[in-house]
């Protein structure tokens, strides 16, 4: 059995050195060397932009995945999805996970200090023992270890001292001022960097279509050259220079699970954080359970179903009218609302109608005859059309999601 289970004093001393180390020697790698030893377990502490900060490891360990984090100093995509999306963690709390192409289990833990994550810690469960570890014990740990890195952090002369750093704080809305971020970006390649546009990618559905393929940053960097791809809160964040057409990233997303969202008319880098809230909207959208559309498409797309979206649950502001032709619809399995809709949009061309729908016109004119008749709805004024398509549309999003607006999209 580990010594850390089982000699209650050994452990004490443990932390004893530990903290001995904290206050002697002002150093994050010969902590984590020491935490590790105590622990008897490889480990990896990560920065909140996923970078590889310090590590320990024993000379006989191995594990491709842990040895490739090391060697380019951060972790993969796949593992930074894993933390940015586990609900476990951003309640703050530790998540075992077992990776596909590891043998070992991982606990991932969040370094917190004064209410701010710096990181986390990644220990690799060699000996199948870390859930037996005390609390008080990871507690003490993961405390010193957050302690170190915001020490670390504040002595830095610069707050940024990387293009990842500085973007991730100007996605957060961290730049007050276009001239504080040009002066925390002056030193970077974002100084003279001009893309106009770029793509966000959804991972949550990663998977390899063969085994033999690369991992998905290489395969970004083979296609998008000088993208600068980087993780940024479970989403893989790239940058473009051109125009983008969705065909570009069909093969990737295909290949790899994805979801893809692509924006343009990016003119100031400074402009980020605004055209980025309107792409994680649409990522989101397209990302959900009821959608089952393609995999990639632009923000400009998507645009009316952003609006929609933002207005979900608001039937209050549908006419009385369209909301009763839904309950008809919901109650008796008919198709009024969709027939409307798409009435409207044809410019209330009966042929057009008759084909969107693939239903013959003589069913269409009794649907019509039926909404003006029956229901009230006043397709012969030209005034109320905006109203009865903005109504109807909304009401259709709630209940037959997006997908309905993307058929044959």
């Amino acid at each position: 059995m580990s010594n850390i289970l089982s000699n209650g004093t050994w452990n004490k001393n443990c932390l004893n050195e530990l903290m001995s180390i904290f206050f002697a020697e002002d150093d994050l790698g010969n902590l984590v060397t020491a935490a590790g030893n105590m622990l008897e377990s490889p480990l990896i502490v990560v920065d909140d932009t996923f970078h590889v900060v310090a590590h320990y490891q024993t000379h006989d360990f191995i594990d491709r995945i842990f040895q490739d984090s090391i060697m380019h100093r951060e972790i993969s995509y796949e593992i930074g999805a894993i933390i940015s999306q586990s609900e476990t963690l951003t309640a703050g709390n530790p998540d075992y996970v077992k990776l596909d192409e590891s043998p070992y289990r991982r606990r991932f833990a969040p370094l917190m200090s004064s209410g701010v994550r710096l990181g986390h810690l990644i220990c690799v469960d060699i000996n199948g023992h870390l859930k037996e570890v005390p609390n008080e014990t990871w507690q003490v740990v993961e405390e010193i270890l957050a302690k170190q890195m915001f020490i670390e952090e504040c002595r830095q002369d610069k707050p940024f001292e990387t293009a990842e750093a500085v973007l991730m704080h100007l996605l957060d809305g961290g730049f007050t001022s276009a001239a504080y971020f040009r002066l925390q970006a002056a030193s970077t390649y974002l100084a003279d960097f001009h893309p106009t546009g770029f793509a966000l990618i959804n991972l949550a559905t990663y998977h390899k279509e063969y085994l033999s393929s690369q991992h998905l940053k290489e395969e970004l960097l083979s296609r998008f050259p000088h993208s600068h791809p980087l993780l940024y809160r479970g989403d893989v964040f790239l940058f473009l220079h051109r125009k983008a057409e969705p065909s570009e990233f069909a093969v990737v997303a295909e290949e790899f699970g994805l979801k893809v969202v692509l924006t343009d008319g990016l003119a100031d880098l400074f402009e980020l954080p605004g055209l980025y809230r309107t792409a994680c909207e649409a990522l989101e959208l397209v990302s959900g359970e009821r959608f089952r559309g393609k995999n990639v498409f632009t923000v400009e797309q998507l645009r009316t179903l952003l609006l929609l979206k933002n207005l979900k649950g608001r039937k209050d502001l549908v006419a009385k009218e369209i909301r009763e032709l839904a309950a008809h619809d919901k109650t008796k399995g008919t198709s009024y609302c969709e027939t409307l809709y798409y009435y409207l949009i044809c410019c209330r061309s009966l042929q057009k109608t008759c084909d969107m729908l693939f239903t013959h016109r003589n069913t269409v004119l009794y649907r019509i005859r039926r909404m003006k008749d029956d229901f009230g709805i006043p397709l012969d004024d030209p005034l109320a059309h905006a109203d009865l398509l903005f109504g109807v549309a909304l009401l259709l999003f709630e209940e037959r999601g997006a997908d309905f607006f993307l058929q044959g999209g």
